[in-house]
């Protein structure tokens, strides 16, 4: 526990020191334009953009293939790297996390992260998904892409963000697998969402929408009703914040809270069918490439290029863990292998769409690398039993990809820069762009991020230890939460 607290001490002495320097940066109007959704309804003028029936068959698939990374790709992934006594209450936390948080996200996650409030929250006036669709009048509200007149419907984008706020509440399940209790899950998810998730998701993704800037003189009220980050300028094309560091420190926060299993550092805690985390991983590879290449929200070369970033990226870094793991360790392993899998696809999100192809070989390589060294000898120091290596693998590939976003978006080094000025579509030119200036961004998004979600991360326990209990007894976490939990085993003899 004072492990925990100092960890968060020093990232909130970070946070502290570096906001202030954001009053001396160059007014918002000049600062890079957040490549990640946006929802804001088009501010055009008569006639309203009609959606293109190409770019909303492109993200009705990306939204299926994102359900598909948590149901069943995430679950089976984790599933198979427990031991079998636990697997169906992996399947089964996975399953209805992923459904609690789909329909708190239609009553009010949406508004909270996607309606204009303030720099931090979003307000209600999309609860219930109230204003999308009139059924009187058959009419469906349109929300913005990155292009000037280009829109897709914004029930299509509710459904689309549903699936990340969905999948980042369930990658934190794996870092205190094996021993808390189903209750204490389903309350830690609910007001982890209202409280870090939403939050975290306005202020890197909201914003008025391109086709609202459409005067110089606008610019800097259009910026003020941005999120905080978006107005920082910080880049995150798919959720390398929002996502992954953000779960990533949650599930170490939940970590330390739940307690170590019984047996760590002593028994061999192995996974118990790893054919099915090879199968889990290989459906989280294939479904990624509608969590990245469909955050660019249309058919085109924005997408192209996320896609097969995703998949370069994704390649150097199962090579990299592969033969990092063989030198290191003696001989490489499936695991290795598949968690690789996952080390590539994280780090390469936030990047997806923000850089070149040297910037895909060089951030998937290294993520293979940073990753293998965290879920090892970062683990160690930090003393935390993260049952799956979550913060290791998301948490540590995110400030990764987060970082070297910054470095590598930059054009003179294959990156396709970013929007300069919304009101001409003007992009930054390499003699503009500074590395060492949107690395510092990133970081303070980065620095932002862990301090929030660790915070929010740690109330949020405790608010479900006092109501339920975070974890099982010791008989009940001996015998196997599948039968103790929920009456059932997944193998019979």
């Amino acid at each position: 526990m004072k492990r925990l607290l100092a960890i968060l001490a020093l990232f909130g002495a970070l946070s502290l020191a570096v906001t202030p320097a954001q009053a001396q940066d160059k007014p918002a109007a000049d600062k890079p334009a957040a490549a990640a959704p946006a929802a804001a309804p088009s501010a055009t003028a008569a006639p309203a953009p009609t959606p293109n029936k190409g770019d909303v068959a492109w993200m009705l698939t990306s939204t299926a293939l994102v359900l598909m990374m948590s149901i069943p790709g995430l679950a089976l992934f984790y599933g198979g790297m427990v031991r079998a006594k636990n697997m169906l209450s992996l399947l089964m936390q996975v399953l209805v996390t992923f459904s609690l948080v789909t329909v708190l996200w239609c009553i009010y996650g949406y508004s909270l992260a996607f309606s204009e409030g303030n720099a931090y929250f979003g307000g209600f006036d999309r609860l219930f998904l109230g204003g999308t669709f009139d059924s009187i009048k058959g009419e469906f509200a349109m929300g913005a892409t990155f292009s000037k007149g280009v829109v897709i419907p914004e029930l299509l984008f509710v459904a689309f963000q549903a699936t990340f706020a969905a999948i980042t509440c369930c990658l934190i399940l794996g870092a205190f697998a094996e021993r808390i209790k189903f209750s204490a899950v389903l309350i830690f998810v609910a007001l982890w969402l209202t409280f870090a998730y939403a939050p975290i998701a306005h202020m890197v993704w909201f914003w008025m929408g391109p086709d609202a800037y459409t005067d110089p003189k606008l610019v800097d009220a259009l910026n003020a009703k941005a999120g905080l980050l978006w107005q920082w300028g910080a880049l995150d094309f798919a959720g390398g914040t929002v996502v992954h560091i953000n779960a990533g420190v949650a599930g170490l926060v939940g970590a330390y809270l739940v307690g170590k299993r019984i047996g760590f550092g002593r028994e061999a805690l192995t996974p118990h069918n790893l054919p099915m985390t090879m199968i889990g991983a290989s459906l989280l590879w294939v479904g990624w490439f509608g969590f990245n290449a469909g955050s660019a929200l249309e058919s085109g070369n924005s997408a192209t290029l996320a896609f097969v970033n995703t998949f370069l990226a994704t390649a150097c870094a199962v090579l990299a863990w592969t033969f990092g793991e063989w030198l290191f360790k003696g001989k490489p392993s499936m695991l290795g292998a598949a968690s690789g899998v996952v080390a590539g696809l994280v780090a390469i999100t936030p990047a997806a769409g923000n850089v070149g192809i040297p910037g895909a070989f060089v951030i998937g390589t290294a993520a293979g690398i940073v990753c293998l060294w965290a879920v090892n000898q970062l683990k160690r120091w930090l003393g935390a039993d993260d049952s799956l290596d979550v913060f290791g693998v998301h948490a540590i590939g995110g400030i990764l990809g987060a970082l070297l976003t910054g470095v590598f978006n930059a054009p003179g080094l294959g990156g396709p820069g970013f929007t300069a000025d919304w009101v001409t579509g003007k992009m930054i030119t390499a003699a503009e762009y500074s590395i060492a200036g949107q690395v510092w961004t990133q970081a303070q998004a980065v620095g932002v991020t862990i301090v929030w979600t660790g915070i929010v991360a740690l109330i949020a326990f405790k608010i479900a230890d006092v109501i339920v209990g975070l974890r099982v007894t010791e008989e009940e976490e001996r015998e196997g939460l599948d039968v103790t939990s929920h009456g059932e085993t997944a193998y019979h003899a």
